[in-house]
């Protein structure tokens, strides 16, 4: 299978450190039945900057190791910017980089606890661009759990979202873990990914979401996923179906 969104590239943010965790990162990948791989490394979120130059370098560099090292996994370029209002600027300047650079899907990453004001116009703003953005990890998001209709409304409008393995296997908790299969319940994403960091706290986990998945809706609701992210790297539309609004109680339970 594909993965859209991992740090494996080392030393450029909080993810792989050294290349030997790198290397560990991408046999782990191979163990979970990935083949290729696409290194998201953090940009503008206030720690990290890594413009899209440095990340081609790095990823050409990795692939020439992992071929070394016999490790069969191919690994394609990507990046993950935090929201902020200059990104189509830089885009237009060579510094923001699209999923496998194929200038189709870009990364989105909204800061944890809430959603900018300008949120909703810098998609637009993005597709009218003709890119199509796809927004990271939503299931972790303060405002977006309290308040789905915000993210119902980007859907609606265009925009893809991405969530993450672990979350979907438990890992970041009940809540966390509720929130995203009542995003799936309403056609409220269209990747499952791992943004693995490392291979101890942050791995993969990608097994264990898939079998959570396949449990609850069956083997079909798998392939949707694993087509996405193969439809994405060709840079090709994906499949995604009308978006159901999620009403608040339903997911915190607790009015």
């Amino acid at each position: 299978m594909i993965d859209i969104h991992s740090h494996i590239l080392s030393g450029i943010d909080d993810g792989a450190k050294e290349l030997d965790d790198s290397l560990d990162l991408a046999r782990m990948a191979v163990q979970e039945g990935i083949h290729t791989i696409i290194a998201t490394p953090h940009h503008k979120n206030g720690r990290y900057e890594n413009a899209k130059p440095v990340i081609l370098q790095r990823v050409k560099e990795l692939n020439q190791v992992l071929e070394q090292e016999n490790i069969p996994l191919t690994v394609l370029p990507g990046q993950e910017p935090r929201i902020y209002g200059d990104i189509i600027p830089d885009y237009e300047n060579g510094e923001i980089l699209t999923l496998n650079d194929g200038d189709q899907y870009l990364f989105i990453e909204l800061p944890s606890n809430h959603v900018p004001r300008y949120t909703e116009q810098l998609l637009f703003d993005i597709q009218m661009k003709g890119l199509t953005p796809i927004i990271v990890h939503p299931e972790r998001n303060q405002e977006l759990m309290e308040q789905p209709d915000t993210l119902y409304q980007l859907v609606k409008k265009g925009a893809l979202t991405q969530i993450t393995a672990a979350s979907v296997a438990g890992f970041f908790g009940k809540n966390i873990k509720k929130f995203s299969l009542q995003l799936i319940d309403a056609n409220l994403t269209h990747f499952v990914s791992s943004d693995a960091h490392n291979i101890s706290s942050r791995s993969f986990k990608m097994v264990e979401a898939l079998d959570v998945i396949e449990k609850k809706y069956g083997v079909d609701m798998i392939y949707l996923f694993k087509e996405n992210a193969d439809l994405l790297v060709q840079g090709k539309n994906v499949n995604k179906e009308i978006p159901i609004r999620l009403k608040t109680k339903k997911f915190l339970g607790i009015f």
